[in-house]
Order: C-alpha cells, then sequence, then structure tokens
C-alpha cells in the first residue's frame, strides 16, 4: 500500500516540470497522507492544478465520510470493476511527486520507512483516477485514488507494491480524453528503472507532521521510534 509521498518542490518547479498554473496557495508538501487535500492534474483540467482529497469512496456508496477511504487501486483489478473502468475512461488525473514512502516489516508488529525518489531526484507523477461525490451536506467531494503494481527490484526488499510512475509522454497520453483504452492499460506497468531509497524518520507515521526534516536520510528506526539493527 502506498500511504505516503511527498512533494517538496516550489510552484515555479512544478508549472516549469508539468507545465500548468499552480495556485499562489500551494506550499510544499513533506508528509502527504490520506484524507488530505492534495494537488492533481485532471484530463479535463490539464492546464492548471486542483486540490483533491487522497481517498476515493467506494462505488457502491453514495454518501460517505471521508474517512472510508480507499486511496491505492490495483491497476490489475481495474477492468474488473465496472465503477473502476467507468473512471479509468472518464476520470484520470496524475498526482505531482518526488518521493514515496514504503514500510518494510522486519518484525511481528515493526516496520522501517523508507523513501523512494528518482535516482536524478527530478518531479515525476503517479498514475490516478479521480471521482466525485456528494457529503452529507448535499456538497461536491472531489477524491483520487493513486494506482499501483507489484513493486521493481528496487522496492520489492521493503514492500511489493509501488506506485504506476509516468515519464513525460506517458502522462499526455493518460490525460488525453482521447486515448483508447487499451493503450491507456499497457500505460500501467511497474516502473522499470532503478530508484533511489533510504530510511528516513518515523516522525512520517504521524500524519500531522510535515516539516522538511522528515526527508532526510535517517537512522532505521521502527514506526515507534525505536532504533532496530534490521533494513
Amino acid at each position: 500500500m502506498i500511504d505516503r509521498y511527498s512533494i517538496a518542490a516550489s510552484r515555479e518547479q512544478l508549472e516549469k516540470r508539468f507545465g500548468v498554473d499552480v495556485p499562489e496557495y500551494f506550499k510544499p508538501r513533506y508528509n502527504c497522507g490520506p484524507t488530505q487535500l492534495l494537488p492533481v492534474i485532471t484530463g479535463s483540467a490539464s492546464t492548471g492544478v486542483s486540490t483533491f482529497y487522497w481517498g476515493m469512496h467506494p462505488a457502491f456508496a453514495k454518501q460517505k465520510n471521508l474517512s472510508e477511504r480507499i486511496i491505492n487501486q490495483h491497476a490489475e483489478q481495474i477492468t474488473e470493476k465496472p465503477a473502476l473502468k467507468k473512471n479509468l475512461m472518464k476520470h484520470r488525473c496524475i498526482i505531482p511527486a518526488d518521493g514515496f514512502f514504503g514500510w518494510k516489516k522486519v518484525g511481528k508488529k515493526t516496520m522501517v520507512p523508507h523513501r523512494f525518489t528518482l535516482v536524478d531526484n527530478n518531479l515525476f507523477s503517479m498514475a490516478g483516477i479521480w471521482a466525485e461525490f456528494e457529503n452529507e451536506k448535499d456538497e461536491e467531494i472531489h477524491t483520487f485514488s493513486v494506482i499501483t503494481l507489484s513493486a521493481n527490484e528496487a522496492v520489492l526488499p521493503v514492500q511489493e507494491r509501488m506506485p504506476v510512475i509516468f515519464t513525460t509522454e506517458q502522462e499526455k497520453l493518460w490525460l488525453d480524453s482521447k486515448t483508447p483504452e487499451h493503450i491507456l492499460m499497457e500505460l500501467l506497468k511497474t516502473y522499470p528503472s532503478e530508484l533511489s531509497s533510504y530510511t528516513v524518520s518515523s516522525g512520517i507515521a504521524d500524519i500531522k507532521n510535515d516539516f522538511a526534516s522528515l526527508l532526510r536520510p535517517a537512522p532505521a528506526s521502527d514506526q515507534h521510534g525505536n532504533l532496530t539493527l534490521f533494513d
């Protein structure tokens, strides 16, 4: 499962990398987590950045509290479920990022956080789908979910899943409303290139923490802050 990522970039860096207008209120995020409002780029508004809640409601629920969320969607299951296939064809998005976090299980109740980035530390995007719902107050709520696949060789020692990572050309195809289904599914492939990784502070486990030092390399410690010899 992918439940944390970072987008520690400036507004200008985002505009340059993705060719979009970024709201002035945007600020770097070091510990993006479920239920938070986060920047996405959709096919229907591909020249600008929108902010959606991370966590898609179950398709069968017309009204659900944001705590009842689905933060990841398995690429292998998208064509098997009508609601997901519908979102694939109509509600695609990309999620800007500069890294994502994984949890390595080293004991029955012990997990050590790792951060993964591109080797060159450049910005990238993760594949996503979005949805629109009405809450209890009949307000429109927009949510997104990150699409995941089996981990590549760089991620597998830590966990079994990773996000679908796109190149610039793949992003264009993903956001293009005219791209046929079979091409879209071909884009959902495990990122073949190597990634850099290192252990980070256990502070990443607390969704309330959001500061730059969380991205610095730190000695391997579990989610409770206890140092561990396992890595």
